[in-house]
Order: C-alpha cells, then sequence, then structure tokens
C-alpha cells in the first residue's frame, strides 16, 4: 500500500499528465486514484490512529464546507474545495495505512525522492527554453501547471528542505546518503535562485540560519555560509541579481516588482475589510478576486483565511495550529527523556515538520498557502510518528542491571576455583 501512496505523490507533485497530453485525456490520474481507494477498502491493516488534530483537520474541513456552501460565489470556489477534498482523501488513506517506523521511513524518502525527480525534470525543461517571462526578467517554473507557479515551485522545495534535514540526522544510508542529501540541497538552492521568488529566497535563508543555529559548529558553518551566500548571487545573470537586488532597494526593479510587494500588504488589509463585512463565513474559499474584483489573489496568508473563511476558518485553522504544537510538544519530551532513540527518524522528523509549519507561517506572509497541501500531508507525518514513538515507549523494556559483587568475595570465589578446600 506504500507504494501506491508513493505513485500518488508522484502524480500529485510532478503531475505528468499536466506534461503530457495524452495522460491528460486519458485523465489517469483519476483512475490511479480510483485504484488505490480500491486496494485501501481490501487492505487488511487499516488503522485509525487517535489524535486531536485529527479533530481538528474535519473541523477545518467542515469549515470549508459551510463557508463554499453560504459564499454568494461557490461557482467560483468549486475548484479550489474540490482539489482541496482530493488531498484531505489522500490524507487519510495515509494516517489509516501507516502506523510502524519502517512504513513511515518508506513514505519520507519517497517523498524527497518525489521532490528530487520534480526539480530535475522542472530543471531539465528550464535548460531547455521552458520559463516564464514576468516582472521583467525569466524565471524558472515548475513543470507542472498547478503548482508550477514560480513562486508556488520555490515555496514546494522550501518546505521540504526540513524534511532533507530530519533524515540526514538519522545517519542512514550513511555517506552516500548524505552525499545524496547534500546535492539535494544544491539543486533546491539553484532552482530557487533561477525562480526570482523573493519570498522563496528568504525562506531559504531563514532555513539556513534554522540549520546552522543548531549545529554544534554553528560560528564556523555561519562563516563558511557569509562566504558562500555572495558567491553564489554574484554567478547570477544581471536580471536575477537586480530581482533579488529589490528586497532591499524597491526602485531599482521595474515598477510591477514594487506593486507586487506592496499587494501582499493591501491582501492583509483587505482580507479583514472582507471579514468584517462577513464575520462568521467570510466570502468563501477561492472567492478572492470575484469578491475583491481584483486580478490577483491576496498573496497573505492571514487575509486569506479571515476574508475567504471569516471566523468559522480563524477558529478551525487555530485549532489546527494548536494541535501541531501539543504534538511537537509531545515528541520534544519523549526525546529529552530517551536520549539514545534522537537520531531515529521517528524523533527527528517532528522537529523538521515544526519548522516546516513555521516556514508556512513565514512564507504565508507573502504567499496565500492555505489550502496548500502540505499542511495535511506533513501533518500525517507527525501523527504517525506520534504513535509510532508511543508505541515505542510501551514496549520499552530497560536493560536489567548486573549488580556487580564486591571486590573480596571476587577474590575469594576466584581463590575457591584455584585452590579448592580438601574435604
Amino acid at each position: 500500500m506504500r507504494w501506491l501512496l508513493i505513485g500518488y505523490m508522484f502524480l500529485f507533485i510532478d503531475r505528468p499528465f499536466e506534461v503530457w497530453s495524452w495522460l491528460g485525456d486519458l485523465h489517469f490520474e483519476r483512475m490511479y486514484m480510483l485504484f488505490t481507494m480500491a486496494a485501501w477498502i481490501v487492505y487488511p491493516n487499516k488503522r485509525w490512529l487517535p489524535n486531536a488534530q485529527q479533530g481538528a483537520y474535519f473541523a477545518f474541513a467542515s469549515a470549508v464546507v459551510l463557508c463554499w456552501l453560504m459564499s454568494p460565489w461557490s461557482d467560483k470556489g468549486q475548484p479550489i474545495v474540490e482539489d482541496w477534498f482530493k488531498i484531505l482523501v489522500f490524507y487519510y488513506l495515509l494516517v489509516t495505512t501507516i502506523h510502524d517506523e519502517e512504513g513511515l521511513r518508506h513514505v519520507v524518502l519517497g517523498f524527497l525522492a518525489v521532490m528530487c525527480l520534480y526539480l530535475l525534470h522542472s530543471l531539465r525543461e528550464y535548460i531547455g527554453g521552458r520559463h516564464t517571462y514576468r516582472m521583467g526578467i525569466s524565471r524558472m517554473m515548475g513543470v507542472d501547471s498547478s503548482l508550477g507557479d514560480p513562486n508556488s515551485f520555490g515555496a514546494s522545495i522550501i518546505y521540504s528542505l526540513p524534511i532533507v534535514a530530519a533524515v540526514w540526522w538519522t545517519g542512514m544510508g550513511g555517506r552516500l546518503m548524505r552525499l545524496v542529501l547534500t546535492g539535494y540541497v544544491g539543486l533546491s538552492c539553484l532552482c530557487i535562485l533561477l525562480t526570482g521568488s523573493r519570498g522563496s529566497l528568504l525562506g531559504l535563508i531563514v532555513w539556513f540560519a534554522i540549520v546552522i543555529w543548531g549545529t554544534p559548529y554553528r560560528f564556523r558553518a555561519l562563516a563558511a555560509f557569509v562566504v558562500a551566500a555572495p558567491l553564489a548571487f554574484m554567478a547570477l545573470p544581471d536580471s536575477l541579481q537586480n530581482r533579488f537586488e529589490t528586497m532591499i532597494h524597491p526602485e531599482v526593479g521595474p515598477k510591477n516588482a514594487q506593486e507586487s510587494g506592496e499587494g501582499r500588504i493591501y491582501g492583509f488589509y483587505m482580507g479583514f475589510e472582507l471579514w468584517a463585512a462577513n464575520p462568521l463565513n467570510g466570502v468563501g474559499p477561492g472567492a478572492w478576486r470575484p469578491a475583491t474584483r481584483q486580478p490577483i489573489e491576496s498573496h497573505n496568508l492571514i487575509g486569506q483565511l479571515v476574508g475567504e473563511l471569516g471566523g468559522l476558518g480563524v477558529m478551525s485553522f487555530g485549532s489546527l495550529l494548536a494541535c501541531y504544537w501539543m504534538n511537537l510538544r509531545t515528541m520534544k519530551r519523549l526525546r529529552k527523556h530517551y536520549p539514545e532513540w534522537q537520531n531515529e527518524l521517528v524523533f527527528t522528523l517532528p522537529p523538521a515538520i515544526g519548522v516546516s509549519v513555521f516556514l508556512l507561517l513565514f512564507l504565508g506572509l507573502f504567499g496565500h498557502n492555505l489550502f496548500r497541501f502540505t499542511w495535511l500531508w506533513y501533518g500525517g507525518f507527525l501523527i504517525i510518528a506520534r504513535h509510532c514513538a508511543e508505541l515505542r515507549v510501551a514496549n520499552w523494556e530497560p536493560t536489567p542491571e548486573v549488580e556487580e559483587e564486591p571486590e573480596e568475595e571476587l577474590e575469594l570465589a576466584a581463590g575457591w576455583v584455584l585452590h579448592p578446600p580438601h574435604i
């Protein structure tokens, strides 16, 4: 079953049916999901993992449905709702069939393998001339059309990097695996720079800062980063250098680049205006453009949340974040209590997911990522990791300590063996 799930991850992320039209005409992804669901029905080892976060996802799904049904633009939001519920179905397939450490390890490594193929495929297409011209520059994009926008593509890369760190600290696969992971980080940096996404570049810097601070060699690592970063910047074409310079000096870029940055702030305030007009349910998921009569989306997570889902969305999404926090705290306590297990994937993965959630919120300042698949997939990974950790603790038995005999008794015993008394 786990291989079917990994296969769907590939179809969802790389989306070959959007690259080759004949696959799209066959609706291959639908047939694959139907086959996977049929396999799930007959799968004998299904299990429900009790966790408060499961209830939070149900509450958020209910809020999405209610806000969509009450929206005057429900027809506009239908594609967003349908796509999100497809992700929700995959989430439930994941958390009901993966409930052991081996399965979790395979799914996590499969996810990184899929992301690596996605980056290589996109880079190959970029070298072949496939790109988008926006903000006055040529920008790399993902090979797909659904999540292939330069900003979305760069964000997908950023959210995967903490998982790389989780696998790194386990030491699995030895030097070869660490060489592969290093290559993945290098490939990720290259793709992010070529996208020209300022938000993704900020996310990359923040991730490097977190990783450097968490290492025992933080000062040497920081020095290496300070040296390497300018060199990488100077290796970029002038157009991309100018693009990233606008983060500090907006006046050096074209006017539309400045308007793009200001649009993030506008999306935040506009979201609260929509909330004030629709306090309970907002304007509905996916209804931002028709409700605001703007040509672009909110480009702000908070504005999107309060504007599209209103009070229902704020409460349910807040409960989801609270459950993330509680699960992460529980795993942190277990990791401290059992230091001999701290480099096992089941204990290195939760902190990485915590970093990913932080990056989701951070990049949410510049993007509308409320309905991104990462919230569900990583939540599933965390729930499974906690379940596996609790099973390990429940089955753990301390190694019995052998009481050492006093030296005098040992000497007497040795003398008895070497010189037994005459009877």
